[in-house]
């Protein structure tokens, strides 16, 4: 699935299944709140917090996933078309970075 696809996909849903998006800030809202979820997860997978009963049967894809979805929702609403979005960051990033973390004592 390509990013356009999947920014199709989600519109198609919301507007059949979803009945409509949420407002902008709602979303935004719900953004934080999986980002949250996600944080919650790696800093007890990878970090140094133990799991609770709460935290069992979850999984990173999921909750990456679900970052995703509201980010796609997001977009949608606010006409970004991602696929250019991204490539345009790409762009930024290898004029900006070119040599930056090559040149990074922490990385080596």
């Amino acid at each position: 699935m390509t990013i356009e696809q999947a920014q199709q996909q989600v519109d198609t849903w919301i507007k059949t299944v979803g009945v409509r998006y949420f407002n902008e800030l709602t979303n935004l809202g719900i953004l934080m709140e999986e980002v949250g979820e996600l944080s919650r997860l790696m800093v007890r997978k990878y970090g140094e917090q133990s799991f609770k009963e709460s935290d069992k049967g979850k999984e990173l894809s999921d909750e990456m996933a679900d970052v995703l979805w509201v980010l796609i929702c997001l977009a949608n609403q606010t006409g970004v078309n991602l696929t250019a979005a991204l490539e345009k960051n790409f762009e930024k990033k290898n004029i900006r970075d070119a040599d930056r973390h090559k040149n990074n004592e922490k990385l080596l």
